[in-house]
């Protein structure tokens, strides 16, 4: 294991000028390079240490060439005077393939390498044994589209962002069941444990329901319940900068500042306790390319969650520091924010990146800027940081104590640890945590922790359900009371469901609607009829209906033929019958593994298939190829540019005014049956974007129709011809 420590005196002085964060807070550098490169995401153990990922590896130069090179690690960061500052660190794994993520769980490191995500076992401070837990986690080809968060939420599984699907260790076995798809980069949770992320363009999006609760029903996919965007994209940067799409319309504005987010990443619901009352549960949102955090109010309205801009027109950080680039955000042991910096000057993949942005990071030689990295400390002035607790020392007594702290961190680790503790005594103390209302969330803590102990029965639970003032507290009940349905509980639950349904709150007939599919497999006399005073009450809100159709999963055309729904119920029922008597599933339920996009493959089989010749950089090599960069033909007619690529192309031949005496013909794939239509269609797009002044776009029907512009003569295209054909026709 790597190890090193560096005398306070030696620590490089990172200077942060130029950064400003809103007025009442404080802003400190707490670890840099050398102690750590490229960070990307990290988290805390139980002493309360940082553990930090190092992407090295990404972009180590325009091109993109070298990424599969495994210098990825993970770090442990120390902080042995106690100054606040890491001053020690240690490699805890390395020899890693583009690492993005880490959590602490179950007592060790689940982490990801190359496409793989591991399970570790942690002995004093070293890696034990290894568990593959999915071979195929991170597939896609591409890491801007390749799964991460692997956050432990409330309920006990770990959720992902860019997955569908989520995970948990249960009597020494890992399961993995299918979730709704979610996000790009990061993702983050409220005290009720509802999810939230974002993608490049859209700023904040979130569920309105706790999750996997609206996809009962494997042949309906709600449209209400979940992913929803929650505000606006607009963004407000301090200083013109580097952006990918800039030279686009619409994207810069007068002064060429961003108008709304091209790279938005690494949610967070500031859930620490140490900031004002007023920034509880606010949601902060990185946004690297204009080098940039903002805050978001959340509003949460019954079963509606909204955010809006914290203060109109101003952002939380900003700095005119082009290499900040803040790409994730963390609730920290202490309640402060943590903010990782991957601190580079290219954060675009190659793939993406457009020959404009190129040109500019290059002109600003921020291509050079690799190897640095920094965590940075977010605190409040008004109010004081929690100490930083070492957990591996608290004692039973005291982890069931700590379920009431006001730090999110804290009680969520807690959670966990008591579980793995295994300790039944504070059963009974937990039980009497439920009958708790407060706004941490304190009772849902007791019933997960219970859920995790195996110490959960039909009576606690209904013990909850009916004496609880907190209808979030009962929502997560009437979901873990459905493990509990059985024919001599079909009474009692009837009585329940009458009695919440008398309180007409809207939060709790939500739950209720989507809490009864095991307890209609038992009797559908009985809990129909529940269903159907919800459809009346809500008959125009569909997230009501989306609700009731996840629970009716096999039973749509009983409930159609018996209830008489109301016509949105009607249609939303007809449309899982249709997707059933089809067998189209919700594409959750099918889909295995991320697949590569467009874009990434057409950047594949281009360094396959193309820069032998014409370089990875595309400036063309000497006696083989011209370059695509500047060429009239990358710029000018897509169906030429695909005519090309099908039929080939002999020389002699100019490019940008340049003549190219070439000795080999570029060969035709017009006889290759490995390259399809869509295969050539992401080549061009590809080289569109990163060798054109400015993108065109090309279909696969396009393609198609070359295929049959065959030149005269051997089949190859000449200067003259292709200068003399109208492609378009």
């Amino acid at each position: 294991m790597v190890s090193f420590r560096i005398l306070p005196s030696d620590v490089p002085k990172i200077s942060l000028d130029g950064y400003k964060v809103e007025d009442g807070f404080e802003l400190k550098v707490i670890s840099s390079e050398p102690f750590l490169k490229a960070p990307v995401s990290m988290d805390f153990d139980n002493k309360g240490r940082m553990w930090v990922v190092e992407m090295i590896g990404y972009m180590p130069n325009l091109e993109g060439i070298g990424e599969e090179v495994p210098n990825g690690r993970i770090t442990i960061l120390e902080d042995w005077n106690k100054d606040g500052v890491t001053d020690h660190s240690k490699v805890f794994l390395d020899k890693l393939v583009l690492p993005r993520g880490l959590a602490h769980v179950y007592g060790g490191l689940l982490y990801v390498d190359g496409p793989k995500l591991w399970f570790v076992e942690i002995k004093n401070d070293k890696p034990g044994k290894k568990t593959l837990v999915d071979p195929v986690y991170a597939e896609g080809g591409n890491v801007e589209h390749s799964s991460n968060g692997l956050m432990m939420n409330i309920d006990n599984w770990i959720y992902n962002a860019n997955y569908n699907f989520r995970y948990q260790l249960k009597n020494g076995k890992w399961i993995k069941e299918p979730t709704s798809y979610r996000g790009q980069w990061g993702i983050t949770k409220d005290n009720f444990g509802r999810l939230y992320y974002n993608n490049n363009s859209t700023q904040l999006q979130g569920d309105y329901v706790l999750p996997n609760k609206a996809i009962r029903n494997r042949y309906f996919k709600p449209s209400t319940a979940e992913n929803q965007r929650l505000t606006n994209n607009r963004v407000f940067p301090i200083q013109q900068t580097s952006v990918n799409r800039g030279y686009q319309k619409g994207v810069l504005d007068e002064k060429g500042l961003l108008k709304d987010v091209t790279a938005a990443c690494g949610p967070l619901v500031y859930r620490g306790g140490a900031f004002p009352a007023s920034y509880n549960q606010n949601a902060f949102v990185c946004v690297p390319e204009v080098n940039l955090i903002k805050r978001n109010i959340l509003t949460f309205k019954n079963t509606q969650t909204t955010a809006t801009q914290a203060i109109e027109g101003k952002e939380f950080l900003t700095s005119t520091d082009e290499g900040f680039r803040p790409v994730n955000l963390f609730n920290g042991p202490d309640g402060a924010i943590y903010v990782v910096d991957m601190h580079r000057g290219i954060i675009q993949h190659k793939a993406y990146i457009s020959q404009y942005l190129t040109e500019q990071l290059a002109a600003k030689k921020l291509d050079t800027l690799q190897n640095a990295g920094r965590i940075l400390k977010i605190t409040s002035k008004a109010v004081k940081t929690h100490p930083i607790p070492d957990l591996t020392k608290a004692s039973t007594k005291e982890l069931v104590a700590l379920l009431s702290h006001s730090n999110g961190w804290i009680r969520d680790r807690s959670q966990q640890i008591l579980i793995q503790k295994k300790d039944l005594i504070v059963v009974k103390e937990l039980i009497n945590l439920t009958k708790n209302s407060n706004e941490f969330a304190t009772a849902i803590h007791a019933l997960y922790v219970l859920e995790g102990l195996n110490a959960l029965s039909f009576t606690t639970l209904s013990d909850v359900v009916n004496q609880s003032k907190q209808p979030e507290t009962i929502a997560h009940a009437l979901g873990l009371l459905e493990r509990f349905a059985s024919m001599p509980n079909v009474a009692k639950m009837k009585t329940t469901c009458t009695q919440l349904l008398a309180q007409n709150n809207e939060v709790i007939d939500l739950y209720l609607s989507m809490s009864l599919n095991a307890w209609l497999k038992l009797s559908e006399a009985t809990f129909l009829p529940i269903l159907t005073e919800i459809d009346k009450k809500y008959a125009a809100q569909k997230i009501y209906q989306e609700a009731i159709v996840s629970s009716l999963e096999g039973r749509e055309e009983n409930y159609l033929n018996a209830m008489n729904p109301n016509a949105l119920l009607r249609s939303s029922l007809t449309v899982a019958l249709n997707n059933r008597q089809k067998k189209e599933m919700n594409p959750i339920f099918v889909k295995e593994k991320n697949t590569v996009d467009n874009r990434t493959k057409g950047l594949q089989l281009y360094r396959t298939i193309c820069a032998t010749c014409h370089g990875a950089d595309g400036k063309g090599i000497q006696d083989l190829a011209p370059p695509l960069k500047g060429s009239e033909y990358i710029d000018g007619s897509m169906r030429r540019l695909a005519a090309i690529i099908l039929h080939g192309v002999s020389g002699p031949i100019q490019v940008n005014g340049k003549l190219y005496q070439l000795n080999n013909e570029m060969p035709a794939l017009i006889n290759n049956k490995e390259i399809s239509d869509q295969d050539i269609t992401d080549i061009i797009r590809f080289t569109q974007n990163a060798f054109a002044k400015e993108g065109k776009g090309i279909s696969v029907d396009d393609v198609k129709k070359m295929r049959e512009r065959k030149p005269d003569g051997n089949g190859i295209f000449n200067e003259k011809q292709l200068l003399e054909t109208d492609f378009e026709k």
